[in-house]
């Protein structure tokens, strides 16, 4: 039904990438067009499947000695065999172009949470410009895992900006990256270990060392995505700033990827982040990012629209660049795809044409 020709299958069957370049693209258009026309699924989601799994294999292993090492059993337990099948999934769709782009958007689709993070930073920016500050202490507690009960404006303001930059690298650009790198296993790869991070990555008596293989992995695998999202946030905001910011700030900043990302945003929106915040009672004197500050760089609902502002032009800017590489690297691909679809439309709807 559909010939993409060059954008059909590559010649070594079991490498772990079988899709094109284009199709790789048209996957990654179709996944970002279902979140944002549908969103997270409210019920079912695999992700919180996968949570419960997590949890219980946690619970089995994560005493006694050798946490570490026990850590690392549970991070391979729960992330290799998931993988492994949605590559099997993969291999066997192989010879049918279309049903391995419908999996494949399938799989980045869930693995990507845009309106998402959108719609709660929305529902953080609306309740301070009301104001009401016990709204938006409610509302900012859903994206952050800081202690929000006695948060002030401004404080709300930074935790949700912070979410935003932050959580668009790990929501949106570190699972296209993994997808675009490695295909189906790469972005549950991807997925799976950025969520056992945020599950035993603290630094508390219970996961320090059971927490650290999941920690240290998901740090590995958003090296290279973090840095490319601080590039996209120069490249979409106030391009200066955020390069100065990036450069002077994120190596004083704890986490590794964080602190790229969040510099640069934090200058590319012109405001300041960072400061103090509250974690399971105790109180964290964090360094400052952004622009030194001042009333007109204070955070506020503003900076949150802002911020959400940046993501949404960061996304057009990669998918930009994807798109064009796609069409520059295979532009018989793309005659035949638009052929075969319109081809596709006349059977479906023959009546109308």
């Amino acid at each position: 039904m559909f010939d993409f020709s060059l954008a059909q299958l590559s010649t070594d069957q079991f490498s772990i990438v079988h899709l094109s370049l284009f199709s790789l693209t048209l996957c990654v258009l179709v996944a970002l067009s279902l979140d944002k026309i549908v969103g997270e699924a409210e019920r079912f989601h695999p992700l919180v499947g996968f949570g419960n799994m997590a949890k219980r294999v946690e619970a089995a292993l994560n005493k006694g000695s050798y946490l570490k090492l026990k850590g690392l059993l549970a991070l391979f337990l729960c992330i290799a065999p998931i993988s492994v099948l949605g590559y099997v999934i993969s291999l066997w769709l192989s010879d049918d172009l279309l049903a391995e782009i419908i999996f494949s958007s399938f799989i980045l689709y869930v693995a990507i949470g845009w309106r998402s993070l959108i719609e709660h930073a929305r529902a953080v920016y609306e309740t301070l410009e009301k104001p009401d500050i016990s709204l938006a202490r409610e509302a900012v507690s859903r994206i952050v895992s800081r202690d929000c009960d006695e948060l002030n404006e401004t404080e709300v303001a930074v935790a949700a900006t912070e979410s935003v930059l932050e959580n668009g690298a790990d929501a949106i650009f570190a699972a296209i990256f993994w997808f675009m790198i490695a295909g189906v296993p790469g972005v549950i790869c991807y997925r799976l270990a950025n969520t056992l991070d945020a599950m035993w990555g603290y630094k508390n008596d219970r996961f320090l060392k059971f927490g650290w293989a999941a920690a240290r992995f998901d740090d590995a695998l958003n090296y290279f995505p973090a840095r490319l999202t601080a590039l996209s946030y120069a490249l979409t905001g106030h391009t200066r700033n955020a390069l100065n910011c990036w450069l002077k700030q994120a190596r004083i900043w704890k986490s590794p990827n964080a602190g790229p990302v969040m510099a640069a945003g934090a200058g590319a929106i012109q405001t300041s982040l960072g400061g103090k915040a509250i974690y399971h009672g105790t109180t964290h004197l964090r360094p400052l990012l952004g622009l030194r500050l001042s009333k007109s760089t204070r955070a506020s609902a503003k900076s949150i629209k802002t911020a959400c502002q940046l993501v949404n032009k960061s996304v057009l800017l990669w998918l930009v660049i994807l798109v064009s590489s796609a069409l520059i690297s295979e532009p018989q691909a793309a005659v035949n795809f638009i052929e075969s679809s319109v081809e596709l439309a006349r059977n479906w709807f023959g009546q109308w044409f």
